[in-house]
């Protein structure tokens, strides 16, 4: 019964998006206020019956309801609970289930949060929002059903892809899929914006912490990813330009720019029809990674196995929204004037530079992974594009891109001065080349590039603190007291920055001084992988809940101290008979030793990598802080509600 419940409401939720699409947008066109009115109810409305559907599929999960083929093909009774819950997104049907609530959740808080916007602009974009949600709910009803029933349930299920039977995991796609999703938000407001034939400060305003929390959403996300891929995979990487990371990196770089680009509309009323191109490009890029991960047309180990059947339909949905938006654009873009002038040298002009290095970085990250595709379907040819093209392309984009933010960070809006620039960054440059030099020193005979990176990540750093204490004031009596002071947004942005730059550090040291140990051990055999030497103690085999284990045991030692003891394992999962390996790690601050098991030897003995990866936790540690800058300026309030445009719309309103 709960099932039934579970499919009736996504039905329901079905008509009501239909609702929200049509009658608030025919209002709005119609100046029907009455008609207008019905998108903050039917939002709200959408948001519940989507969250019923959503629990009833949970219960059937949790209960292990084998009536249900979801659950029969993802769950299985031995499973933990935990594995249990994430199974209700760990598949196909269940994860679209989750991007429709998510999707209807967004336009729920655009529903309550959106009071202050004027009342045509709030009917178009709930109206927009719905329609998204219509195209993905008849995707999911009519193709991807998650309620339906077996007509002979069996005893037991096929578990859930043993990969995915991690806590890294669990929590991944919900906040990746936030991520996706929010960016739709950004979408709805440039289609509204388009339709009304108006962008201004109050419009950038509105838009921008919505961006910002879909931003912050997709940083959590791929952080949780990558981590997962580190030590769960057992390949001793945290990125491997694999489609799917790409997918969600796209995005990332397009809100990025779309953030920046906004606080120019917001504060100058320029890049106008930019900045709603950006917010169009940046949710179209979301529906690209939709329909890499289902449609089956890129191998990747992150992506659900669907036939490509439903991957024409979620091809379909990006033409029609990308299509018709972009159409839009081309006929209203000339209606959006931008009215603010500003300097060849200026905050607005370094950041212009900044959207144009992050929009080229999206598109060649594009190229490489939809080439392999493309090249295949026109020239009948299978193409691999592996890490050493993205490596090479990619970098000297994102090296620029972090020479020139802490400059635009400490210019001043319309036109500065260079002897200003340089007197406010000039300390900062200094210190990040004394890092820089330092690490060149202590890593004699090692890859330029970790110097190189060392600087980079320093000077972003380091720039982002000057930015932060310039805007104290040049009276030094104080100081401390005023920059407390300061704005949370202003804040944010610093921590932001500084994050990214911790980021920066941790990839270049780890890829530059990178130890790998590769070798057969037996037991009680000692043997070195950089400053360590690792004993094998011995190998037992486990029994885990849901799974056999075969467990080793390493003693590791420094200058003849002990350090740690590692256990890394190799699993076989008996029900979906599929094997993983779970790398042991002892994570430090400046250092993680890696090790995995392989298969045992005709020899006698096991293959065993080692890896001693300098400084490897700075990469999510950076992460981490980019998400609280993130935060930091979510939490300040003209930010977050648009306090300071209210007056603005007012006037709008009036007119």
């Amino acid at each position: 019964m709960i099932i039934e419940i579970g499919h009736f409401a996504l039905i329901l939720a079905l008509a009501v998006a239909c609702l929200q699409m049509v009658l608030p947008l025919v209002g709005a066109h119609r100046r029907w206020s009455a008609w207008m009115a019905v998108a903050e109810p039917a939002a709200l409305m959408q948001a519940a019956l989507l969250a019923v559907a959503f629990a009833a599929l949970t219960y059937a999960f949790v209960t292990s309801d084998f009536s249900v083929r979801l659950v029969t093909a993802n769950s299985h009774t031995l499973k933990p609970m935990i594995y249990k819950v994430s199974g209700v997104w760990g598949n196909h049907e269940g994860s679209m289930l989750l991007w429709c609530l998510i999707l209807a959740l967004f336009g729920a808080l655009v529903a309550l949060f959106g009071g202050n916007l004027p009342g045509g602009l709030r009917a178009r974009v709930l109206g927009v929002q719905a329609s998204v949600g219509v195209a993905f709910l008849s995707f999911l009803i009519f193709t991807s059903n998650p309620f339906i029933r077996l007509d002979v349930p069996p005893m037991n299920g096929r578990d859930l892809n043993p990969l995915l039977q991690d806590p890294g995991l669990a929590f991944h796609p919900p906040f990746l899929y936030l991520g996706y999703v929010g960016l739709s938000t950004s979408f709805s407001f440039a289609v509204a914006a388009l339709i009304e034939g108006r962008v201004d400060a109050a419009w950038a305003r509105w838009v921008r912490p919505w961006t910002l929390l879909a931003w912050l959403m997709l940083t959590v996300g791929i952080a949780l990813g990558s981590w997962w891929a580190y030590y769960e995979l057992g390949w001793g990487g945290f990125w491997f330009w694999d489609p799917v990371e790409n997918a969600s990196f796209m995005p990332w770089l397009v809100s990025v720019a779309l953030l920046h680009s906004a606080a120019v509309v917001e504060k100058r009323e320029a890049l106008k029809s930019w900045t709603v191109l950006l917010a169009i490009l940046a949710f179209g890029f979301s529906l690209i990674g939709a329909f890499i991960v289902r449609s089956g047309v890129l191998t990747s180990v992150h992506a659900f196995a669907n036939d490509p059947e439903r991957g024409v339909y979620l091809l379909a949905i990006t033409g029609v929204f990308m299509g018709g938006a972009l159409l839009l654009y081309s006929m209203r873009a000339g209606a959006i004037q931008s009215v603010g002038v500003f300097g060849t040298v200026s905050r607005e002009s370094a950041l212009v530079l900044n959207n144009v290095l992050l929009a080229v970085a999206a598109l060649v990250v594009f190229i490489g992974t939809i080439w392999p595709l493309a090249a295949e379907l026109v020239f009948a040819r299978k193409v691999s594009v592996g890490p050493p093209f993205f490596e090479a392309s990619f970098t000297p984009f994102f090296m620029a891109l972090a020479l020139i933010l802490p400059i635009g960070a400490v210019m001043p809006w319309k036109r500065a001065r260079l002897g200003r620039i340089v007197r406010a960054a000039w300390l900062a440059a200094v210190g990040a080349f004394g890092i820089a030099v330092f690490i060149w020193m202590i890593g004699t005979g090692r890859t330029i590039l970790g110097p190189v990176g060392v600087f980079l990540g320093s000077w972003v750093i380091l720039g982002a603190v000057a930015d932060l204490w310039a805007r104290t004031g040049r009276e030094h009596s104080g100081r401390l007291r005023r920059a407390v002071r300061l704005p949370r947004a202003d804040w944010g942005r610093v921590v932001a920055h500084a994050g990214l730059g911790i980021t920066m550090i941790g990839i270049s040291l780890l890829l530059a001084w990178e130890v790998e140990d590769i070798r057969i051990a037996r037991e009680g055999e000692t043997f070195s992988a950089g400053p360590y030497e690792l004993t094998l103690d011995g190998v037992e085999e486990v029994q885990g809940p849901n799974y056999h284990s075969t467990m080793a045991e390493f003693r590791v030692v420094r200058d003849g101290r002990a350090v740690a003891v590692l256990r890394p394992e190799r699993r076989i999962y008996p029900v979906a008979g599929i094997p993983t390996t779970e790398a042991a790690i002892d994570n430090g601050v400046f250092r993680d030793v890696y090790m995995v098991i392989g298969e045992p030897q005709d020899g006698g003995g096991w293959a065993v990598r080692t890896y001693i990866k300098p400084f490897a936790n700075w990469i999510w540690s950076g992460a981490v802080i980019m998400g609280l800058g993130g935060a930091l300026s979510l939490s300040d309030r003209r930010f977050r509600v648009a306090a300071g445009a209210r007056r603005r719309a007012m006037q709008l309103v009036a007119r």
